[in-house]
């Protein structure tokens, strides 16, 4: 079908992953146009559902932090949210008692620590005790694959002697929308992929000087020159940040059309950074999915609108005959 700027773009959109790591994604997305691409990386950032520390509870507190503080700085911990697709939104959970207690909707974690030496004591994510052995801070995943590294996790509270932190806090399902804390995303960014047209017959009209100058003006080393054969290529064409510098130069130089760059309207670039809460390659598994859910209800509502004008219509026609 044609798109628009009279791209032409495939029936089904086809993506290729170039690097993954287990917090970093960068892949292509090829056949499709700028509003499927913004809106899959809207959905990666604000609409994958995580699991987050919710409600705390203090019992205990004299440290130098109020309490409000150390509740905010524990919503912020990354909890492993593997399982967080399938689990309830509290505000969903029939099943729920409402004190926190419930398999389907909520993770109960505990912390008690005191100060005993006068070295001070620092209180991390590794003090927190979870009820769910799925759902836990993420250094603790690390830990777990690498027994030698050592691992101190993200610091909550420093105590001096005598000092005492006792709490107890609820974690729940929730996304990016509602509160940053549930984004399981660091960072989401996709680019036009570049393509690149040098004029060869241009290039040879000018000095290893000029070419080498044209080459420069580049703020990122996007071209260079063979050493052998002194001619311009291209060597990372990704690198281009459409600053249209490289344009400007060779029109400076007297040498317009020396180079042409156009955006591919149906290819895009994605770079996906993962909080630790899911793998970036989860991520956008679940943000497919979350979009299909989407799509899926507005196509319902769609059939609903239509079959409710076709009632009405006959409906008008019955009270007419």
């Amino acid at each position: 079908m044609e798109g628009g700027g009279g791209a032409s773009y495939q029936r089904f959109p086809v993506v290729k992953v170039r690097e993954t790591k287990d917090d970093y994604l960068k892949f292509e997305l090829r056949g499709t146009d700028a509003s499927v691409a913004n809106a899959l990386r809207r959905v990666m950032i604000a609409e994958v559902p995580t699991i987050a520390i919710d409600l705390v509870e203090i019992e205990v507190n004299s440290s130098v932090l109020n309490d409000e503080f150390i509740a905010h700085r524990l919503g912020l911990v990354p909890l492993t949210s593997d399982r967080a697709m399938s689990m309830r939104f509290s505000r969903d959970c029939d099943a729920c008692d409402g004190d926190g207690q419930c398999e389907f909707c909520s993770v109960e974690f505990h912390l008690r620590a005191k100060c005993m030496t006068d070295q001070t004591l620092d209180v991390t994510s590794k003090d927190l005790i979870s009820s769910d052995h799925t759902v836990v801070p993420v250094d603790f995943s690390d830990a777990l694959a690498d027994d030698s590294a050592e691992q101190k996790g993200i610091t909550i509270v420093k105590l001096r002697r005598g000092q005492e932190l006792r709490l107890r806090a609820i974690a729940r399902k929730g996304i990016g929308k509602d509160h940053a804390k549930w984004s399981p995303a660091a960072t989401v960014t996709f680019m036009y992929e570049p393509e690149i047209h040098i004029n060869e017959d241009l290039v040879e009209t000018l000095s290893l000087e000029e070419k080498q100058s044209w080459v420069e003006s580049s703020p990122t080393k996007v071209f260079d020159i063979n050493p052998n054969t002194e001619q311009v290529l291209v060597v990372d064409p990704e690198a281009y940040t459409y600053d249209e510098e490289v344009i400007k130069k060779a029109e400076a130089m007297g040498k317009p059309g020396l180079v042409e760059i156009y955006a591919k309207e149906d290819s895009f670039i994605f770079t996906v950074e993962s909080t630790g809460a899911i793998k970036a390659s989860q991520l956008v598994l679940n943000a497919i999915d979350v979009l299909k859910q989407k799509l899926d209800a507005v196509r319902l509502s769609e059939d609903t609108v239509e079959a409710d004008d076709q009632f009405g219509e006959l409906g008008a026609h019955m009270r007419g005959g």
